[in-house]
């Protein structure tokens, strides 16, 4: 505990907290994000520098602290990062997505003002620019929970942040040229381990140093492109404790899938022979087998690992079935003082059902991905800033997909899409995946409850198999290969927010939208005015500012 505490002190101390008379501690930092060459597989690639650091740096936080980032963008591009799975309360003006923010130019830098509001657990950040995210500029995000709020397990004797996903040797450039052109991404390269792939030759420098006897806190998220990951340590099990801000009903596992997008908290416990171990990861549906490896050690330990690795889980039927038995622990604090399970979201009436099926189309003789017959095309003028300054319909229009996906597609149309949502209705989403890829989906601004998942076609009748007690609050969810998932959303939080598919290239080539979830009170009760150092740009840049929204 003494080590964590004082790891954990150091970093608020760089971050140079600072505590607001009757508020809430701000944490600041300070990112200056450059060019440099990074090398996961072994071959040199032109790769995105936070600070020199790839992956990015750590930000730890704690429940409520107010967190500000001011990003130097010393890049020759526009640049934005999203903080993946942060709620944002009442301030989608922070989400760090084109549809609600402007880029920051090369050369200038922004702050950005959000708060972890209410929340605790395992998250990252990354950019969302053109394919950024293929060059790296990702990076852990932890909440802590406040020293009042109770734990569900003992302090561990140390945390690590794990970084697994794939990565593609041609750069970053190069692969937007590919799907500008119309073409497919194809498979990855291979997979890293926090940027690093061990050989296994006895020369390795360790990842991650444990003692013998005490027990760890493994945060794990993967920022790949497009493929999902099985993670699992060398002789070692894992105790699943938390997955995107809910702690987990706590079973042991052998391995873990660990999807795109997707972040847990495990323990792990140093109690084998003192030694080096593999920590595995290997991709997951792929037609040709990628892995890679990093190595554990025991403090004095002594031996290099064992050259046998465990192996992976074979199909996704394996995948599907762990999801059945990832559950949310009824009996455990989140980040205020009172249980999780608590809000009893069986026993509140769906108000709206909207089924989202993804599809592979061609547009011209390019490939484009759509939702509901629709592709997605970034807008010049961000959605939230239109809607504010009030010329919305210059820029785009409401609810122009259906909310049930057409029988059949016969033109797939190329714009911008914004579904206008009641606030605090209570929406039943369901994700539809004809394809045989599987898919990932993300929705930022809330924690949803992720009822089920099962192959085929949804119908209404398939509500009589939703877990409707304890089915885990996360913010990603997957879609087996001619599956569907169905989540419940409470739309309480005011603002413009992006759903998207986590699987990159179909984002880039138009599977996301936006749900606007607009206050009829125009209150600050609801949602936060616009700060004055928010960044314009498109139709709204020169326009008088809007009148604030009252008390």
């Amino acid at each position: 505990m003494g080590r964590l505490m004082l790891l954990y002190m150091l970093c608020l101390w760089a971050a140079s907290i600072l505590v607001v008379e009757g508020g809430d501690p701000i944490i600041t930092f300070e990112w200056k994000v450059t060019y440099g060459n990074v090398a996961p597989l072994g071959v040199p690639v032109k790769g995105i520098l936070i600070n020199g650091e790839f992956p990015g740096p750590n930000i730890n936080s704690t429940t409520n602290n107010n967190v500000e980032v001011n990003v130097f963008n010393n890049l020759e591009e526009p640049l934005l990062f999203t903080w993946h799975g942060i709620q944002n309360r009442k301030n989608s003006w922070q989400d760090g997505v084109l549809g609600t923010m402007c880029p920051i130019l090369p050369g200038t830098n922004f702050t950005y003002h959000f708060q972890v509001k209410d929340q605790i657990g395992s998250y990252m950040y990354y950019p969302v620019t053109d394919m950024h995210r293929a060059a790296g500029g990702f990076g852990g995000l932890r909440i802590h929970s406040r020293p009042l709020i109770p734990v569900p397990y003992d302090p561990p004797a140390d945390e690590f942040t794990v970084m697994v996903g794939d990565w593609f040797n041609k750069g970053y450039t190069s692969l937007k040229k590919i799907l500008d052109s119309g073409r497919n991404l194809g498979r990855a390269d291979g997979l890293h381990i926090n940027g690093k792939n061990a050989k296994g030759d006895g020369k390795d420098e360790p990842l991650f140093t444990m003692e013998a006897g005490k027990t760890y806190r493994y945060r794990f998220c993967n920022p790949g492109l497009k493929t999902a990951v099985n993670v699992r340590f060398q002789d070692h099990t894992m105790k699943l404790v938390e997955m995107e801000g809910s702690h987990t009903v706590q079973n042991i596992y052998e391995s873990l899938d660990l999807h795109v997008g997707m972040c847990f908290t495990v323990l792990v416990t140093a109690d084998k022979e003192p030694r080096d171990y593999f920590l595995v990861a290997s991709s997951r549906f792929t037609k040709r087998d990628l892995t890679a490896t990093g190595i554990v050690r025991y403090l004095n330990g002594k031996g290099a690992p064992k050259p046998d690795l465990p192996k992976p889980p074979v199909g996704w039927a394996w995948s599907l079935n762990q999801f059945r038995t990832l559950r949310w622990n009824l009996t455990a604090s989140a980040a205020r003082p009172n249980p999780q399970g608590s809000y009893k979201y069986g026993g509140i009436n769906i108000t709206r059902t909207i089924r989202l099926a993804n599809t592979a189309e061609k547009v011209d003789g390019k490939l484009r991905y759509a939702i509901n017959g629709v592709s997605f095309v970034e807008p010049t003028t961000p959605f939230k800033l239109a809607e504010y300054y009030g010329v919305a319909d210059k820029v785009f229009k409401y609810n122009n997909i259906p909310d049930e996906p057409p029988a059949q597609v016969t033109k797939v149309a190329l714009e911008p899409i914004v579904v206008n949502i009641t606030y605090k209705d209570f929406i039943e989403v369901i994700f539809e995946n004809h394809e045989t890829a599987i898919q990932s989906w993300n929705v930022d601004g809330y924690a949803f409850f992720a009822v089920a998942i099962e192959t085929g076609t949804w119908s209404p009748e398939k509500r009589m198999n939703y877990n409707l007690l304890d089915a885990m609050s996360r913010h990603t969810i997957q879609v087996f290969p001619k599956s569907w998932a169905a989540v419940f959303i409470t739309f309480d939080n005011a603002g413009m927010w992006n759903i998207r598919s986590e699987v990159w290239d179909r984002h880039y080539l138009g599977q996301q939208l936006y749900f606007s979830s607009l206050s009829p009170n125009r209150s600050l009760r609801d949602e936060y005015n616009m700060r004055d150092d928010t960044l314009v740009c498109g139709i709204v840049e020169g326009m008088p500012k809007p009148p604030p929204f009252s008390s």
